[in-house]
């Protein structure tokens, strides 16, 4: 996925994320294999966010109507859907699940998994929650599991190309080779 990234307004940038979703899972559960744990939180925490970006994007006049000011629905449009900070990621969490989305587990284990990536394995738990690097590699895998969980459910809400359902099958058949 080298091409650049269409702009939100454009008919593929759902897509394109959806696409990015699934290769930085199937990248997460290379680097596993590698032993590679911390490149793979890292990859897992990109993937998640990724869907973010395609699910704002797809309910973004839902997401537009819910917001209270002007200034909050230019933000969702210029902001969130491009960029879906780090530091807003519960807050926009919180709106998806408003709209019927259930990916608030799945953004608490990504923003988990991104602090691992940074701070690896902490048995005194103060910059992470994973003691070690199996607590944070099944995470991993349960989050790419999400990932592929929740970009099948959009088949046929989005536009759905041979290349997309290429890659969810890719990324399903390493969930299925990628075991402890």
């Amino acid at each position: 996925m080298e091409r650049s990234l269409p702009k939100p307004s454009d008919e593929g940038y759902i897509e394109a994320r959806l696409l990015e979703a699934l290769m930085e899972a199937r990248l997460a559960l290379r680097f596993l294999k590698e032993g590679l744990t911390r490149n793979a939180a890292g990859k897992a925490f990109q993937a998640w966010k990724a869907l973010l970006a395609a699910l704002l994007r797809l309910e973004l006049d839902k997401l537009k109507a819910i917001v209270k000011t002007e200034e909050e629905r230019r933000w969702l449009e210029t902001t969130a859907v491009l960029r879906v900070p780090t530091t807003k990621m519960c807050a926009l969490t919180n709106m998806l699940e408003e709209l019927g989305h259930s990916v608030l587990m799945g953004t608490l284990l990504a923003l988990e998994l991104h602090d691992y990536q940074y701070h690896g394995p902490d048995p005194d738990m103060a910059n992470s929650k994973y003691t070690t690097r199996e607590e944070a590699m099944t995470d991993i895998r349960r989050l790419t599991a999400e990932v592929a969980r929740h970009v099948e459910t959009l088949r046929g809400r989005v536009k759905w190309g041979e290349e997309l359902e290429k890659t969810l099958q890719q990324l399903k058949q390493a969930l299925s080779t990628n075991t402890p």
